[in-house]
């Protein structure tokens, strides 16, 4: 009991916690900023660049003349 005596908490939405020793915890700013340096990402799911090199659907396609 007393070794969980000597170790840091905090008060979580969901109730203590305890902290890992060494280990701080995320604080807002430093959870906002790993929010806006990650890469962007499409609000709606992006339809398939179908040209190229690798245009696979030109392949199936018959000849015009």
């Amino acid at each position: 009991m007393s070794a969980l005596a000597a170790l840091a908490s905090e008060q979580t939405p969901i109730g203590e916690q305890v902290l890992v020793p060494g280990v701080q915890p995320i604080t807002p700013t430093e959870r906002l900023a790993m929010l806006a340096n990650a890469p962007m990402q499409p609000r709606r799911p992006q339809r398939p660049a179908d040209h190229g090199l690798f245009d696979t659907n030109a392949r199936s396609q018959i000849e015009m003349f």
